[in-house]
């Protein structure tokens, strides 16, 4: 319910078109059918049916309170194929979907197909863990200044246009460890500190610049330590309600895993939605 509203307000705040869907899987119906004498043969079209006017009933709410124009489908199959499926055929540009269902076997399930889709799909994906009050006013959005980045940023922006934006990079110095360990001075190692600083927040102004946005329009955040954890912590200090991250497929096979891994735990630990950017 909570992805479907806020679906719902992002569709009329950027005019984008709503399309509610359903997987329903029947994969076990045919060996029920052997298994058990009696199963009527049009069980399957009544499996669907309950769903589908669930959904029409939703979709009637959703135009009722929120002005949107709210399509209805149903598919047949695994969740995750099912859902992709759909985004595809439509195209879609944000597929939005809850944390987790009602019930620990929902909780399981749709939780799994949420962290899957976050990875996988071919569009950007939006998982919504809060109830929605009103649009996004306060969003996070930290940057590596990959190919990703500026994608993310923009996502961002179309999402939550009136919303105040906090940008960030974890930066340090490359091999700080082994520098010290080498005998580098620690008056040397702050200027290394200080020098690559500096060097993010030129990055941060440029990256601002390529999205159109204003620097006054930004907050620019640049700390030292560990990417999950200030993260995590910004979310609460900012009283953040989305956090915005680009999906990685850059860098070496061990930088990727890394990346991939801070993503989980983001949608794993943090309060706020999470919005994962497909890129451009």
């Amino acid at each position: 319910m909570n992805a479907a509203h806020r679906a719902a307000g992002i569709s009329k705040l950027t005019g984008a078109s709503l399309d509610l869907f359903h997987a329903v899987n029947l994969s076990g119906l045919d060996r029920l059918r052997r298994m058990t004498p009696g199963i009527p043969a049009d069980l399957d079209e009544r499996l669907t049916a309950q769903p589908l006017e669930e959904m029409r009933r939703l979709a009637a709410d959703l135009s009722e309170r929120h002005g949107a124009a709210v399509g209805v489908r149903v598919g047949i199959g695994p969740a995750s194929v099912q859902i992709d499926a759909q985004a595809a055929a439509l195209p879609a540009d944000l597929m939005v979907l809850g944390d987790r269902g009602a019930g620990a076997l929902s909780r399981l399930v749709l939780g799994s197909t949420a962290a899957r889709m976050a990875e996988t799909a071919s569009c950007s994906v939006l998982i919504v863990k809060r109830p929605p009050s009103e649009p996004y006013r306060s969003v996070l959005v930290p940057v590596d200044f990959s190919s990703n980045s500026l994608p993310a940023l923009r996502t961002a922006l179309a999402v939550a246009p009136e919303c105040r934006i906090a940008l960030f990079h974890a930066y340090g110095v490359p091999f700080e460890g082994k520098l010290r360990a080498a005998g580098i001075r620690e008056e040397l190692l702050e200027q290394y500190r200080a020098a690559e600083r500096t060097a993010t927040f030129a990055d941060m102004r440029r990256l601002c610049q390529a999205a159109g946005l204003a620097e006054h329009a930004a907050s620019l955040v640049a700390l030292r330590g560990p990417v999950l954890l200030r993260i995590l912590e910004l979310e609460k200090e900012r009283n953040c309600d989305l956090i915005v991250m680009g999906r990685h497929g850059e860098g070496t096979p061990l930088e990727r895993v890394f990346l991939a891994s801070v993503t989980k735990q983001v949608l794993a630990q943090s309060q706020a939605d999470v919005l994962i950017s497909a890129g451009e």
